[in-house]
């Protein structure tokens, strides 16, 4: 089996960030989004992995070439965005007739992947929401199976939404609906979408068991990053790295702390992720996420998100700063 994780998306709403940082490279709870992923996958036996990279796709390639250098590895490039659809049918020379498990490379799931990998059906992640209508959805019938998946319907007859997990068993049936839906230019709200080319094989008669998800982390915005930060780090305890320097320096758990980090007279947490070799002098901050190589002197930081290489100076109460940025508050 392959995995699949389509990360070519800018990440408009995480800007300034996603101008210089892909938006699955973004730390999170001591990790990055993409690296959650990878490892959920491949932690349940996958080691064949196809990434769909565009805008700054060279910083996923070469985050994955280091950090994973012992897993099989193919890099697509999907050069103008036209769709899930679209990104996934850039992969069939590489996937061949393989079985696939596709995970969106913004999502973060919580599910018994050990037991979906496992059931012989082709299988989709859902989780019951509030207002369907910004998500695909599956509708369930009676027998267990899913007898439609809609993209983002005006009028939802389900709340069940599509969470970004795709486990399929008869790719080549998959590739062969995708071709269908982008030759006949078939759109859903302007792009070729996987959830269309899902709904095609449901009426040419493939079979579908939806899967529920205990946890879905959205990270597509600064506050629900945050949020899911702060729940990461309570689930998981977080983490201190064993090559940092502190001083006079009280820390509320939980806290991610990276290796290489120098911090003094300050107060850290709860709910702070940092990057490595940051540097915090005098500061208080909570429900933050701090980039790596930062510095930051007497600042008071809530709810903030930081970029890489960013140094800041002075107080504020709530920030979103992207990388390379130097900020004098004082």
């Amino acid at each position: 089996m392959k995995a699949i994780i389509p990360v070519a998306g800018a990440g408009t709403k995480l800007r300034p960030h996603t101008y210089t940082q892909p938006k699955a490279l973004i730390p999170l709870a001591g990790k990055t989004i993409l690296s959650i992923n990878v490892d959920q996958l491949h932690d349940a036996g996958i080691n064949d992995f196809v990434f769909i990279v565009g805008y700054l796709g060279e910083k996923i390639q070469d985050y994955i070439n280091d950090k994973y250098p012992d897993l099989t590895c193919h890099f697509v490039y999907q050069n103008i965005r036209k769709g899930t659809g679209h990104a996934i049918n850039l992969t069939r020379e590489i996937v061949g007739d393989d079985d696939i498990f596709i995970a969106l490379g913004d999502t973060i799931c919580e599910y018994d992947i050990n037991e979906v990998l496992a059931s012989p059906y082709s299988m989709l992640g859902v989780k019951k929401v509030n207002d369907p209508r910004n998500f695909g959805v599956a509708e369930i019938g009676d027998t267990g199976f899913i007898n439609k998946v809609v993209e983002k319907p005006a009028i939802p007859k389900s709340n069940m939404a599509l969470v970004g997990l795709y486990k399929i068993k008869d790719t080549s049936f998959l590739f062969n609906c995708l071709n269908n839906i982008i030759t006949n230019d078939i759109k859903s709200h302007d792009e070729f979408n996987l959830t269309d080319a899902l709904e095609c094989m449901i009426l040419a008669g493939a079979k579908f068991k939806p899967f529920k998800v205990e946890n879905w982390f959205d990270c597509g915005k600064k506050e629900s990053l945050l949020e899911s930060n702060a729940t990461l780090l309570k689930k998981f305890g977080g983490s201190i790295g064993e090559t940092n320097a502190f001083e006079n320096t009280i820390f509320i758990p939980p806290v991610s702390i990276a290796d290489g980090c120098n911090i003094s007279n300050s107060i850290i947490g709860p709910n702070v992720a940092i990057g490595e070799s940051t540097i915090v002098n005098s500061c208080i901050m909570k429900d933050s996420i701090i980039g790596s190589f930062s510095k930051l002197y007497d600042v008071v930081l809530d709810d903030s998100l930081i970029g890489n290489d960013t140094e800041i100076r002075g107080e504020t109460r709530s920030l979103n700063i992207g990388d390379n940025t130097e900020i004098d508050l004082g």
